[in-house]
């Protein structure tokens, strides 16, 4: 038996809907729902009362939900005690990032941090996105750093955990300039000759944000699919060896933006194929009787006290 399936379980009793749950617990219906059933196999007994909507538990399920709370509560206490025996880690600030922000956003905001905060132990845990909300919801990290846009919410309970904005980032197409200093593939491409297009594999998180744009836009767009990659890092160098055009981050192109080895894709009169989206901070609320690392809450406190003051609401 996983503990997760307790959580599972908690979740499931308190929204009474499969489906809610299991965006909550950022797993697909089918998966979330074999997750119940095998906690039903590990119980022997049925735990929730499939004739009826919405979604009720049996008797025996009540009695594992009150179970469930003590146990879970039980085991967050132990991990906040076995946490506070390691005094040596005390001062490390463990963050889950996305891979893209991991090289683009985090080594210059670690500086400002510096410079402004002052002296900051961290441990950087790169994954995509999908790993690293979960390994904020598994309790693995102190903070989570991720990009947000209204389009691609992040499903997180706002009554277990809190956020703050940090700024936000602008995401554009870019390409290789030709010797002349001007765009080798310029949008918006025609049917007859699709320009060349470095996309995100699918899923990934920025794709979903660049099939945004490219819905969006007032002008037809006109790409031939050459390559992808699920990291921004991987589509800029490709884009620089001028194997076409990238959708990137600004952070992951400044540098060369002013060096000249990368130049926008588009006319000045195409605006609309930029799009911003929010840098935010998230953690889980400290419970009352947690104790929580003094440098994770010291940073938290001057985050919410520095916030941007561009933060959208959501």
């Amino acid at each position: 038996m996983e503990t997760k399936w307790l959580e599972d379980f908690v979740s499931l009793a308190e929204t009474r809907s499969f489906s809610r749950s299991a965006q909550l617990r950022h797993v697909t219906q089918p998966a979330f729902s074999r997750r119940i059933q095998a906690l039903e196999a590990w119980a022997g007994t049925d735990l929730v009362d499939r004739s009826s909507y919405p979604t009720r538990l049996t008797a025996a399920g009540e009695t594992l939900y009150d179970q469930s709370l003590e146990m879970l509560r039980a085991l967050q206490s132990t991990r906040a005690m076995l946490r506070g025996h390691t005094s040596a880690g005390q001062d490390v600030i463990e963050f889950a990032v996305p891979h893209t922000l991991a090289f683009t956003f985090f080594p210059a905001w670690m500086s400002e941090l510096r410079d402004n905060f002052g002296p900051i132990k961290s441990r950087l845990i790169a994954q995509n996105v999908h790993d690293a909300v979960m390994r904020l919801a598994e309790g693995n990290c102190d903070l989570l750093i991720a990009y947000h846009h209204p389009s691609q919410p992040f499903q997180l309970d706002a009554e277990r955990y809190e956020m703050v904005s940090l700024g936000q980032e602008v995401i554009a197409p870019y390409v290789k300039p030709d010797t002349d200093g001007k765009p080798l593939f310029t949008l918006p491409g025609s049917a007859a000759r699709p320009l060349p297009y470095l996309g995100y594999a699918p899923g990934a998180y920025l794709g979903m944000v660049v099939d945004l744009i490219l819905k969006e836009s007032k002008t037809a767009i006109h790409l031939d699919r050459v390559y992808e990659t699920d990291m921004s890092e991987g589509l800029k160098a490709m884009a620089m060896e001028g194997h076409g055009i990238a959708f990137l981050p600004f952070s992951a192109v400044k540098n060369e933006l002013r060096t000249k080895r990368l130049v926008p894709a588009t006319p000045p009169e195409m605006k609309d194929l930029t799009l911003a989206m929010d840098l935010r901070a998230y953690r889980e609320k400290p419970a009352s009787n947690e104790v929580t690392k003094g440098a994770a809450q010291a940073l938290w406190a001057y985050l919410v006290q520095n916030k941007s003051p561009d933060a959208k609401k959501s």
